[in-house]
């Protein structure tokens, strides 16, 4: 039990990075979000929302929102919005999050990767929902963020939306849109 444990803390340890991996997104005092930040709200947020999707695990889709970043610990942040090559991205996140989770105990491992997997590829209804409120979240702290006087909330707009589907997750959408729309009439203003 020792070793795993010490496996564990190794783990932990290493992931600690993310607190320091900055987005290119900014809270509501104008400081520059980390994605650990992103992180727990997305957990927070999946918390929130399970009660509405009786059908999905909720400690493997709380597991998937705190996973799925991680490996950004070591990549970085690469925006949405500079339209990264989606599989290249996709294959060094894998590669590195295998790397960092490779000396977790082998059920834990094994378990975390699988997750990493499906969240990466989309192949689970629970990805699926963890995709949509990752989204979600990015698009929230867009509206609710401080940020700078040239910030594209046009992007909001359009992100992640074929994630939203069914009327609870479309229903979300619908009034993440409002906000992002509000937030550009007001944008446009003080541009005039």
């Amino acid at each position: 039990m020792e070793n795993e444990l010490t496996a564990i803390l190794t783990f932990l340890e290493k992931s600690e990075k993310l607190k320091g991996t900055l987005r290119t997104a900014w809270d509501s005092e104008g400081k520059q979000e980390s994605t650990a930040e992103h992180s727990w709200r997305l957990a927070l947020m999946t918390a929130c929302l399970l009660p509405y999707f009786p059908e999905i695990n909720a400690a493997e889709a709380l597991e998937m929102a705190l996973l799925h970043d991680l490996a950004e610990s070591v990549t970085g942040d690469i925006s949405a919005f500079l339209t990264p090559d989606a599989t290249a991205k996709s294959q060094q996140e894998t590669a590195v999050f295998f790397q960092l989770t490779e000396d977790l105990p082998l059920n834990q491992k094994n378990h975390f990767q699988e997750l990493f997997i499906a969240y990466e590829q989309n192949t689970t209804t629970t990805a699926h929902f963890i995709k949509a409120l990752d989204k979600a979240e990015t698009i929230l702290q867009h509206n609710q963020g401080k940020n700078p006087a040239d910030f594209h909330y046009e992007f909001n707009l359009d992100y992640g939306k074929k994630y939203f589907t069914g009327e609870v997750l479309t229903t979300l959408r619908t009034l993440l849109d409002a906000e992002t729309k509000k937030n550009l009439q007001k944008n446009i203003g003080e541009k005039h």
